[in-house]
């Protein structure tokens, strides 16, 4: 266990990941404090995590020694300019946001130069996440390390050039929410086959495993590999699917560059 106290500046799902996978691997760190102004979710969190230090106040998480900024885009602004100063000079804050560079955040931060940068993933609430981080020059090895003890519960923690993290948002940090609408619609679709949940489970697990590890590693053409099977009951709506990806994505990625 890591330590060192631990801030969260936003109480949203990418908090919400980070601690359940940190319970889940049993390497929750002693000290966290976790802000939002919502009292709800403060309250949520305290339920499910009652070990942690919940509260309002934005300044309490901004004085731990590595301080995780889990806020949307739009508040980052607002954010950095009410704990500029107040983070101490050791300290490293870690931005889990897109958009926003490390250069920017250090500026709006009056300077500060010790910052990460973490594009989350969600099954790291599983510890099966794929988490790419950069890091400031400014932090040493040991600072790397304190931030990596903290990743590796999570899954994959992949260090990248700064200019990929947006990317990487739309590949692995939005990729779980191109797939999971599909696979639980046939999951259901399944049952009313008769299979059990368990048949079912296996099935699909072991489907998306074979089917990403062949596509990528068979060393067949992307062709070959969607010619292995004979019968493709939505063919007629693949070409509408791609379609999709071609154009929403890079309009959103133009949305999220810094």
């Amino acid at each position: 266990m890591i330590d060192k106290s631990i801030g969260f500046i936003g109480g949203g799902r990418i908090t919400r990941i980070f601690l359940e996978g940190w319970t889940r691997a049993r390497k929750i760190p002693a000290r966290v404090s976790v802000s939002d102004p919502s009292g709800d979710t403060i309250g949520r969190l305290k339920g499910r995590f009652p070990e942690i230090d919940g509260t309002s106040d934005n300044l309490k998480p901004a004085v731990q020694d590595l301080v995780f900024l889990a806020v949307h885009p739009p508040a980052m602004v607002e954010t950095a300019a009410l704990i500029k100063g107040v983070v101490s000079a050791g300290a490293i804050v870690v931005s889990l946001a897109p958009k926003f560079t490390m250069a920017r955040i250090g500026g709006l931060l009056g300077g500060f130069d010790r910052i990460a940068r973490v594009i989350p993933n969600a099954p790291s609430v599983i510890g099966a996440g794929f988490n790419p981080v950069v890091y400031s020059p400014a932090l040493s090895a040991e600072d790397r390390s304190a931030l990596n003890s903290l990743l590796a519960p999570l899954g994959q923690y992949p260090e990248t050039a700064e200019e990929k993290l947006e990317a990487y948002a739309l590949l692995s940090g939005m990729g779980p929410t191109y797939l999971w609408f599909q696979l639980q619609a046939l999951r259901e679709v399944a049952a009313g086959f008769g299979l059990s949940e368990s048949e079912i489970a296996a099935a699909v697990e072991q489907m998306v495993i074979g089917v990403t590890r062949t596509l990528l590693g068979s060393g067949l053409t992307p062709a070959e590999v969607m010619d292995l099977v004979p019968v493709r009951p939505l063919a007629e709506m693949e070409t509408q699917v791609t379609e999709m990806y071609r154009s929403r994505l890079p309009a959103i990625y133009e949305k999220i560059r810094p």
